[in-house]
C-alpha cells in the first residue's frame, strides 16, 4: 500500500467497523478456544501501538523482538508491537502505547497520531488486557532501540502482511516438555509472528481488507 492511499483512507476509519474477535480468530491456536474468554477483575491493562509511517513512499510498520533475558516475561525472545502496561501517569491506554513505544523504539510521542483503538485481547499466561491502537506518523522514524527491553527491531512493509503466502502453520516448543503443534503465525522478515500479536495483526488485516 502506498502511504498517498493510506492516507486516502484515513477519514473512512473511525466509521468503519471492526471485526473484533472473529478477526482474531483467524490466527489463533486452537488452545486459544472458546473465544469468550473471561477477563479477571485482577487483569493488568496494557496498550499496545501498530505504528504506520512511509519509507519510500510504502506504508511500513515496526515490531520488536523482546529482550530474551529477563526471566520475569512471559514473552521473552517474541516478536510483538512496541507498547506495555499503563502507568500511574499515562491519562488513558492510547498514552500508555505512545509513550511505552518511545520508550522502547525511541520514535517521539508528539509525532505520532493516534488513529483509533482496535479491538481488546486478554493474555492468560501475562494477565494482561492488551489494548491495541492504530498510530501514524508522516516522518521516517529513527529507530533507537532501549537494550533493557528491546533485543531488535522489525520492520515490515504492510504488503507483506497482506500476503496470504506469509501466513503459515508451525510447531512451536514452549519449554521442555511442551510443544504448540499447528499455530498459525505470519511469516515477516523470516521471523515467527503469533500469539496475540498474530492475532492483533489478524483483526487490523481483516479490518483493512474490508474497506
Amino acid at each position: 500500500m502506498h502511504w498517498s492511499e493510506l492516507l486516502s483512507h484515513l477519514p473512512q476509519l473511525d466509521n468503519h467497523p471492526l471485526p473484533g474477535q472473529d478477526g482474531q480468530f483467524r490466527m489463533a491456536h486452537v488452545g486459544r478456544y472458546p473465544k469468550q474468554t473471561l477477563v479477571p477483575d485482577h487483569a493488568q491493562d496494557a496498550g499496545v501501538l501498530i505504528l504506520l509511517y512511509p519509507r519510500d513512499e510504502e506504508v511500513h510498520t515496526v515490531f520488536i523482538q523482546r529482550a530474551g533475558r529477563i526471566e520475569a516475561d512471559k514473552h521473552k525472545g517474541q516478536i510483538s508491537f512496541p507498547g506495555g502496561k499503563r502507568e500511574r501517569d499515562d491519562v488513558n491506554l492510547a498514552a500508555s502505547a505512545v509513550r511505552e513505544t518511545e520508550e522502547e523504539i525511541g520514535v517521539l510521542r508528539e509525532s505520532v497520531r493516534v488513529v483509533r483503538n482496535l479491538t481488546p485481547l486478554y493474555i492468560p499466561v501475562s494477565n494482561f488486557l492488551v489494548h491495541p491502537f492504530l498510530g501514524i506518523t508522516d516522518v521516517l522514524p529513527t529507530f533507537v532501540p532501549q537494550p533493557e527491553e528491546v533485543d531488535d527491531i522489525l520492520e515490515v512493509p504492510l504488503r507483506d502482511v497482506f500476503d496470504p503466502a506469509r501466513r503459515r502453520r508451525i510447531d512451536i516448543p514452549i519449554h521442555a516438555g511442551l510443544t504448540l503443534q499447528d499455530v498459525p503465525y505470519y511469516d515477516l522478515g523470516g521471523q515467527v509472528v503469533w500469539g496475540a500479536t498474530a492475532m492483533i495483526l489478524s483483526e487490523f488485516q481483516t479490518w483493512l481488507e474490508g474497506l
